[in-house]
């Protein structure tokens, strides 16, 4: 019988998807191309398939484990998956599974709510949003500059950014940022700095000629390890919003319906500073992917990465939500 995958399934959508499955003592994973769930039953083994493009949710409870291969494949069919407690409860952790990035955040209510409170003050205001886009963008030109020059670890791996050129590019994107009237300007120039770090970066590790690709549509190797890393990024973007209660959906740059907009504002702060350089190193040197991501993992615990994301979360909150109009009572 021929193998079918996720991605050959038609879509149906979840409002109109037919199964909850809750599953115990089991172990979930791909057999045959299909998504089954395993049941012990003496010597024997039981499979059993789960209809993931009728599926909404697959909540996992006491004794049960799932594989990578069957969570790729719950998330190509848009299958929320969740860990629970005995009889579906309480939801230790759950995602809307997406082709792009899946976070699998823990449920607890109990995190703070004074950021969201500050967050959602000034976000549904567009001038006070793009402040905040603003805010963000200037400490990420910070961090970059921070890093490039001071940075032992690029020095020690012969990364020689021309720093002089790297302070004028810095401080024209600063006066391009405080100049721009919306968030399509903010992003536009975003892009046209970032083209510019890849050449010196590409220069400072000696790698050659490079163009970026999009996600997927590269062998190169600096392509493959910035698309690698960014999703480093990602993960502690998501980690620092969730920490502080602050929604995903709530973007400032990347769009107000952008899925997960906010994790990517998030993981700016730190991409050209730390994964930009690296990935160019990496690549120069014939770097294995472990190798690369380990050298990231070392670089954002020593730098303290995700304390940098919080603080400026946090700083971006309280200050721009002071600028919002006082509440009518």
């Amino acid at each position: 019988m021929q193998d079918i995958s996720a991605g050959d399934l038609k879509s149906i959508l979840h409002s109109k998807r037919a199964n909850i499955y809750y599953l115990e003592h089991c172990r979930v994973l791909v057999n045959g191309g299909r998504v089954e769930y395993v049941t012990e039953r003496g010597k024997e083994s039981l499979y059993w398939n789960i209809p993931i493009a009728n599926t909404t949710t697959v909540l996992l409870g006491t004794g049960t484990s799932v594989t990578q291969a069957a969570v790729r494949e719950l998330a190509k069919a848009g299958v929320m998956l969740g860990f629970c407690g005995g009889g579906g409860t309480p939801l230790f952790a759950g995602t809307e599974q997406s082709l792009e990035v899946a976070w699998l955040p823990g449920q607890s209510e109990y995190r703070p709510t004074e950021y969201l409170q500050q967050w959602v003050r000034f976000w549904f205001h567009d001038d006070l949003r793009l402040a905040a886009a603003r805010s963000f963008q200037v400490a990420r030109l910070d961090r970059l500059s921070s890093h490039w020059a001071r940075s032992k670890s690029l020095k020690d791996q012969g990364f020689e950014a021309p720093l002089e050129e790297l302070s004028n590019l810095i401080a024209t994107s600063k006066a391009a940022i405080g100049a721009a009237r919306d968030v399509t300007a903010l992003l536009t120039e975003e892009g046209r700095l970032t083209k510019q770090l890849y050449r010196l970066a590409s220069q400072a590790a000696k790698y050659g000629d490079f163009t970026r690709a999009k996600r997927g549509e590269s062998h190169d190797a600096a392509n493959q390890f910035l698309d690698h890393g960014n999703y480093l990024a990602y993960g502690l973007g998501a980690t620092a919003a969730w920490v502080l209660g602050v929604p995903h959906s709530l973007a400032v740059l990347h769009g107000k319906t952008r899925r997960g907009g906010l994790v990517f504002d998030i993981a700016d702060l730190i991409k050209d500073a730390v994964i930009l350089p690296q990935a160019f190193l990496s690549a120069a040197k014939g770097h294995s992917e472990q190798e690369f991501r380990q050298a990231c993992t070392e670089t954002l615990t020593r730098t303290e990465a995700l304390d940098f994301m919080i603080d400026t979360i946090k700083l971006t909150a309280a200050t721009v939500s002071k600028m919002a109009p006082a509440e009518k009572e």
